[in-house]
């Protein structure tokens, strides 16, 4: 479970530079959170969707192309550092990868793999964060439930687009130019 390391100070980076390798280390309001890597059904469905959409969207391959979607990047966003399972870019904001280990610039999606260790930090602290930053959509999937909530920033509030459950072919905002095969998500049980 993400818990917070409660400094006397506010947490930096070099605190966040002291966790293992093993873990996920983030700076949110001022504190270290500290979570163990993703477990097997978490990751699974972080591959697979990224899997899906890097295809088309990040590389062009039968879609329309135009974004970089990468894995787990390190986001700096003013005093906070965050670790989103997935993020991605429109590349006409990002035609060049940065050549810090980082990015500082806000991206426009982020999809964030929930569990019960982390479903609270994701779904409060880091909306929180993400809708400081303008970053125009989110996705929240909870690969326990089998479920999916993409969210659009509308006036600096989230307001839910959809949702769907189970083993479904959807089309949904950012990426609705394709239809997204959600059985690459989950194990069909």
């Amino acid at each position: 479970m993400a818990q917070p390391h409660r400094p006397r100070r506010p947490a930096t980076y070099e605190d966040l530079l002291k966790v293992p390798d093993h873990q996920v280390a983030e700076i949110l309001d001022g504190e270290l959170y500290v979570s163990p890597r993703p477990a097997p059904r978490h990751a699974d469905a972080s591959s697979g969707l990224g899997g899906a959409l890097r295809g088309p969207f990040d590389r062009g391959r039968g879609g329309p192309g135009g974004w970089r979607i990468l894995d787990e990047p390190e986001l700096h966003l003013g005093p906070d550092v965050l670790v989103p399972d997935i993020a991605g870019w429109r590349r006409e904001r990002l035609p060049a990868l940065p050549e810090e280990a980082y990015f500082s610039l806000a991206p426009d999606w982020i999809c964030e793999v929930v569990s019960p260790s982390t479903a609270a930090i994701d779904r409060v602290k880091k909306l929180t964060i993400y809708a400081r930053e303008a970053v125009r959509h989110a996705w929240l999937v909870d690969p326990i439930a089998r479920t999916l909530e993409v969210l659009r920033l509308e006036s600096g509030r989230w307001t839910i687009v959809a949702t769907w459950s189970g083993i479904v072919t959807i089309r949904a905002e950012p990426f609705d130019a394709i239809e997204l095969d959600f059985s690459l998500l989950w194990e069909e049980t």
